[in-house]
This record gives C-alpha cells, sequence and structure tokens, in this order.
C-alpha cells in the first residue's frame, strides 16, 4: 500500500492566514466597542460582518499607509522612542472609524483617546489570539 502526502497549497495557506489574521483583528474590535466611544450600531451577523470588513480597512490601512508613514516620521520614531507609534496608531484607527463611514459600514470611533485605547485593545487582542493559534510557518 502506497500513501500519498498532498503538498500544502501555497495560495490557500496564504489565504487561511490572511482569514485568520483578520478574524483576529475582528474579534480585537468587538472587544474594543466596549469602550464608550467604539460603537457598531449593527447587531447579530450584520454586526459580525460589519467588524469583519472594519478588519479587512484597518489592514488595508496599516499596509499601506503606516510603512510610508515610519519611513517620512522615522526621526520622530527615534527621538521619542517610538511612543509615536502610539499617537500614528491612534490617528488611523480614527482613519479607519471615517472609512468605515464613508464605506456604508456603522462603525464609528469618536475622539482620539478613544481611538488611542481601541488600539492598544486591538493590538493585544489581535496579538495573543495569533500566539494562540498555531502559524507553520514559526
Amino acid at each position: 500500500m502506497r500513501i500519498e502526502y498532498v503538498r500544502e497549497v501555497p495560495v490557500l495557506s496564504a489565504m487561511l492566514r490572511f482569514l485568520v489574521r483578520t478574524a483576529a483583528t475582528a474579534v480585537g474590535l468587538w472587544v474594543a466597542t466596549a469602550l464608550p466611544g467604539i460603537n457598531v450600531t449593527a447587531t447579530g451577523w450584520s454586526k459580525a460582518l460589519t467588524l469583519f470588513g472594519v478588519a479587512i480597512i484597518f489592514g488595508v490601512v496599516n499596509a499601506v499607509l503606516k510603512p510610508i508613514i515610519k519611513v517620512l516620521g522615522c526621526l520622530f520614531y527615534l527621538v521619542t522612542l517610538w511612543l509615536i507609534a502610539l499617537v500614528v496608531n491612534a490617528l488611523l484607527f480614527l482613519l479607519v472609524g471615517w472609512l468605515a463611514g464613508q464605506l456604508g459600514l456603522p462603525f464609528e470611533v469618536s475622539g482620539f483617546w478613544n481611538a488611542f485605547w481601541g488600539t492598544i485593545i486591538v493590538s493585544v487582542v489581535s496579538w495573543a489570539i495569533t500566539v494562540i493559534l498555531p502559524d507553520e510557518r514559526r
């Protein structure tokens, strides 16, 4: 009897990693809605889909704008010992809330400090979930 092993398809593996990371971000966003200034007005499955959509926007904004900001603001990052990163993340979170509103998603972030604490919550929850879930690349 001959057993053949099925090779892992790289595209499916990458898609699965993307879905897991996006779901982790969506869970982080859901936890962040406990703050008074971060709201999702949808309910049920609509709320889950809204959070998943906002997580995709969050990922795109972080993938596109964050590296540009780091390069342009390299000196500020060095001078402030990377504390400016917290401010940048909060401003990007506010941008995600605005973009979600422009796209018709019922997600709202009101105020800098809500965005500041919200981004910390999303980061910690997303990190914890990705640590718990195994990644064969590590």
